[in-house]
């Protein structure tokens, strides 16, 4: 049960100081709240006895009054430092399991559903963040505060009244064991579940407008009614075990306070005890029925803690799919790129999706990729993005491997603008300064213009100042084109990777982007993966793939000549064009 306390050791450590003055402070409370039943058994007595004075019955009064202020301000003092640490914990594992979640390459998304991940970031942090606040406090009240209060019913009171007063305790410690274990494998199913509803949310708003073009509306509500019932039914699992912790403490407490009676009646009748030390000793009892509570609430919140905490590290834990080699080589600009013998496989593949590629790309070449559909583009110019492990053969950079290069340095010499652009819920222009945060005024226009979205501009309701929404929703594909073109032209990075990122404009707004990148990127290395042959005419160097390999190679002109796939695609598409 306190597993997920050793396993929190490293934040306790951190925070000693903190935690073993709010614990010592708290324990302090508890010594101090037996007074006032104390000294109001006392102050019974002297009534019953008839030696009680105004005066006596005054100080009584103050010591009351005084030890319950300071039990006020001590209470303060304690709650801010336990409590305090619980926000502390949750701030520190949340950075952390963002920084993780950065650092993240596509296998690890591949293996994690993004719906599972914000569980663990929202429900599951928040579960470890009330272990290390309220299971504190629950931890401290169930020990040290029942010891304390036992203590001073066996010392101040009377030990065979004690004794016979906790008999059902044992009761409590077996329901304890029991409730526990099946609390962490419920929570933890139920986490999961959980989980999955938050994928289909995000996967039913996302597609919204295909669900609703298929009018597939009702079938989308039954299938996530299906699933929330499914969730809703775990919860209720968790809570029907949750349930039986009171009703099993009550009934305990309930035995206690028929015991303690009885046999308090007993003692007093035979002058073993008085009247006021029964009824110190029934306020002690009621005292001890939050610690037996904090028993079970104790149970509860340990295991749903220990639960999250292993989900959490799970992901924390996490060995990044590729990081930087135990030795790394600097390598200032990407003078030359090579490819020799290169084959590549994605984790999932059960074949190979680059095969034998050899190939040499120099600085200020630009690289035409074209081939059929699923023929390995993407893959090949992703190989640069180290997004992967590296594949057999070798990619190297200056004469250098890629995998002996810092990940920072690589990335930091590409522009990438991805099939699929991402745009983030902010303006237009925060989108294309995203690129480079320092850019000026003019950069963010000039990056505008060589994207050929000039014209775009006043269309926007607020111009350049138009907030894009979630994912680009307010631009249509083709603007979401040029936004993504932008944002990676104001960067002006060593290597400008297109992959497929002309698709959506049309051809003389094609015509215009490609001609700007001939004389803006002069000197600088581009790869252009396109189904548009048109798009990379220019190009310095064009390969044909085709399950992985290149079948062709060479210029535009050496290409026309060899009356293979390249002419025959070419040709057909400018028929279409003029048709």
């Amino acid at each position: 049960m306190l597993g997920v306390l050793q396993k929190l050791g490293w934040f306790f450590r951190e925070h000693r100081a903190r935690y073993m003055v709010g614990i010592t402070l708290l324990v302090a409370i508890g010594a101090l709240e037996l007074v006032p039943p104390r000294l109001l058994g006392q102050a019974i007595d002297e009534i019953v006895y008839g030696t009680i004075t105004w005066e006596l019955l005054t100080r009584y009064l103050i010591y009351i009054l005084v030890s319950m202020v300071i039990i006020y301000v001590v209470t303060y003092v304690w709650m801010y430092l336990l409590f305090g640490g619980a926000f502390l914990v949750e701030r520190k594992l949340r950075s952390k399991f963002m920084r993780q979640l950065l650092k993240m390459t596509p296998p690890f998304f591949e293996k994690y559903r993004t719906g599972d991940l914000m569980a663990r970031a929202t429900n599951d942090l928040r579960s470890v963040s009330q272990t290390a606040g309220f299971g504190m406090l629950l931890l401290t009240d169930s020990t040290a505060f029942l010891l304390v209060v036992l203590f001073a019913m066996v010392f101040l009171i009377h030990w065979k009244l004690t004794l016979m007063a906790l008999l059902p305790l044992p009761i409590i410690a077996i329901a304890m064991r029991v409730f526990g274990k099946k609390i962490h494998e419920r929570y933890t199913i139920a986490q999961d579940a959980f989980g999955g509803m938050n994928d289909q949310v995000l996967e039913s708003v996302g597609g919204v407008r295909v669900i609703r073009a298929y009018v597939q509306e009702r079938n989308d509500e039954n299938h996530f009614r299906n699933i929330t019932q499914d969730v809703y039914q775990k919860n209720v699992n968790v809570a029907k075990v949750d349930a039986l912790f009171d009703p099993t403490i009550r009934f305990c407490i309930g035995l206690s306070y028929m015991i303690g009676l009885g046999y308090g009646a007993y003692l007093i009748i035979h002058q073993e005890i008085s009247i006021g030390d029964l009824l110190a000793f029934n306020m002690y009892l009621g005292m001890l029925i939050w610690p037996m509570f904090a028993i079970g609430e104790l149970i509860n919140i340990m295991q749903r803690g220990n639960a999250s905490l292993d989900r959490v590290n799970e992901t924390l834990h996490y060995k990044p799919d590729v990081e930087d080699a135990a030795e790394t080589e600097a390598v200032t600009v990407p003078d030359i790129i090579e490819w020799r013998n290169y084959r590549f496989q994605y984790p999932s593949s059960k074949f190979s999706n680059l095969n034998d590629v050899t190939l040499s790309l120099r600085k200020g070449q630009t690289l035409g990729i074209v081939g059929r559909t699923g023929s390995g583009k993407s893959t090949f110019v992703k190989q640069l993005l180290r997004e992967y492990p590296i594949g057999d053969g070798q990619l190297l950079v200056n004469g250098t491997a890629l995998e002996r290069v810092p990940l920072d340095q690589i990335r930091s010499w590409i522009g990438y603008v991805p099939q699929e652009q991402i745009l983030f819920s902010k303006t237009v222009r925060e989108n294309i300064k995203y690129g480079n945060p320092n850019g000026s005024e003019q950069d963010v226009y000039d990056a505008i213009e060589f994207a050929s979205f000039t014209h775009d501009i006043p269309t926007l309701v607020d111009g350049i100042e138009t907030l894009v929404g979630e994912k680009g929703v307010a631009l249509s594909g083709g603007q979401k084109q040029r936004v993504s073109l932008a944002r990676a032209f104001i960067s002006d990075s060593e290597v400008l990777i297109l992959d497929d990122a002309l698709s959506a404009v049309d051809a003389r707004t094609e015509a215009n982007i490609i001609q700007n990148i001939r004389e803006q990127r002069a000197g600088k290395t581009t790869l252009i993966t396109t189904h548009r042959l048109s798009a990379i005419e220019h190009a310095d160097n064009i390969i044909v793939l085709d399950d992985g390999q290149i079948v062709e190679q060479g210029t535009h002109e050496q290409l026309m000549a060899q009356d293979g796939w390249y002419k025959e695609q070419y040709m057909r598409q400018q028929l279409e064009s003029s048709l």
